[in-house]
């Protein structure tokens, strides 16, 4: 095991299909490619492992050829398993992405009716997290539309706060998922019990419409975030804590895939300041493996070490080397 701290994560895990052709909409017959490991809470979990942290996941898979490529992914990026279940005679969850011209993509998500909606229970999942010494735990608002998966991840985040775990959350909010008005109350109130709060700029649109980032994210830190960050996508990210508000610039690559960037933004973020890392590398590191997840086809495939991000951030002269 890793000897960074202990991060968790629970929710969806799905394997991935990519349109092959531009502009399909998921309405027409094509190719795809896959089967790649995705899910945004596994995602996160994933990086964290990547970047040192000693990574834990509650989830669930069905007893196939899909859940075996997810475990097994996870399994080579040294995530424990403890808490993800196999379920015998439930399918994998999974997920149809098409990617357009103006740079929108379209989701089919199989969630609420497959493994990834069969979260453990309660009870187990929290009592696993503090056995493991789990310092800090991050959900996707991905996670939150099915509304039975919903209060069982909420019931395992309230349990993990009155145990002393901190909170991480991701709004993520996902149209293709939101069943009803619900959706957005839990994630609010979600966020208003976290630690790290890291919405992005689409996020932010919808929840504080109009409203300028010190101003949400000071209400953000009053109600006890310690920090906030807001991802901007090609545009870079702002990042702040108590102290000060670091604004980072987009970092010009190649977009192969954009699936992914902004969990591995949260991943990289959250487990080095739980590692202690000051706020400016943190952001920084951050910044840069969103910037390397995009380079390759798959949600998870263009995730990073932190040898790889701090080699990124050295060849742009944004860090010295081994600094």
């Amino acid at each position: 095991m890793a000897a960074g701290p202990v991060i968790g994560s629970l929710g969806e895990l799905l394997v991935e299909f990519i349109c092959t052709e531009r502009d399909g909409r998921n309405l027409r017959p094509a190719a795809y490619a896959g089967p790649f490991p995705s899910g945004a809470p596994g995602i996160f979990i994933d990086q964290a492992a990547r970047v040192g942290g000693a990574a834990i996941f509650a989830g669930a898979v069905g007893s196939d050829a899909f859940g075996q490529v997810l475990r097994d992914r996870l399994a080579a990026s040294g995530v424990m398993a403890d808490l993800i279940r196999v379920v015998p005679g439930v399918p994998t969850g999974t997920a149809h992405v098409s990617y357009n011209s103006d740079g929108s993509r379209d989701f089919v998500f199989n969630m609420a009716h497959s493994a990834a909606g069969r979260l453990p229970e309660t009870d187990e999942a929290v009592a696993g997290f503090l056995r493991a010494g789990t310092r800090v735990l991050h959900i996707s608002g991905s996670s939150l539309g099915d509304p039975p998966m919903r209060a069982r991840a909420m019931a395992i985040c309230a349990g993990a706060k009155a145990g002393g775990i901190a909170l991480s959350i991701d709004p993520n909010i996902r149209p293709e998922v939101m069943s009803e008005d619900g959706y957005l109350r839990d994630v609010r109130t979600l966020m208003g019990g976290a630690d790290y709060v890291l919405p992005s700029d689409a996020d932010a649109a919808l929840l504080f419409p109009g409203q300028p980032f010190p101003d949400w994210s000071g209400w953000l830190m009053a109600a006890g975030a310690q920090v906030v960050a807001l991802k901007r996508g090609d545009r870079g990210a702002l990042v702040r804590n108590a102290n000060r508000i670091v604004d980072l610039p987009g970092h010009r690559v190649d977009v192969v895939d954009p699936t992914g960037a902004g969990d591995c933004f949260c991943a990289t973020l959250v487990t080095l300041l739980a590692g202690g890392m000051d706020l400016t590398p943190a952001a920084e590191r951050a910044n840069a493996a969103g910037a390397l997840a995009v380079q390759r086809l798959g949600p998870m495939e263009g995730n990073s070490t932190l040898p790889e991000i701090e080699a990124f951030l050295w060849a742009r002269n944004i860090i010295r080397a081994g600094g």
